[in-house]
């Protein structure tokens, strides 16, 4: 079973991330439609470009505010959030 990890996120605007896995795909994912479209407010905050562009990458995942807002890696790499 192949392990699939973020190697490097880099926001590139509006609510897109351009991501490198560790199999050499890229990615880029608009967050937009999922924020938009959420209905909790912890996550809904994210709207605010500044707090949605404070994501790192630990452990091979991205998150958002230790875990706050996290995707499965194999969700992103298929191009689904």
């Amino acid at each position: 079973m192949l392990v699939i990890s973020i190697n490097n996120a880099d926001y590139i605007g509006d609510y897109k991330i351009n991501f490198s896995f560790s199999d050499g795909v890229e990615r880029i994912i608009d967050f937009s439609d999922f924020l938009n479209k959420a209905r909790n407010p912890m996550t809904k905050k994210y709207l605010d470009k500044n707090l949605f562009k404070r994501f790192s990458i630990n452990y091979g995942d991205i998150i958002w505010n230790d875990y706050e807002m996290c995707f499965p890696i194999w969700d992103l790499h298929e191009g689904r959030i």
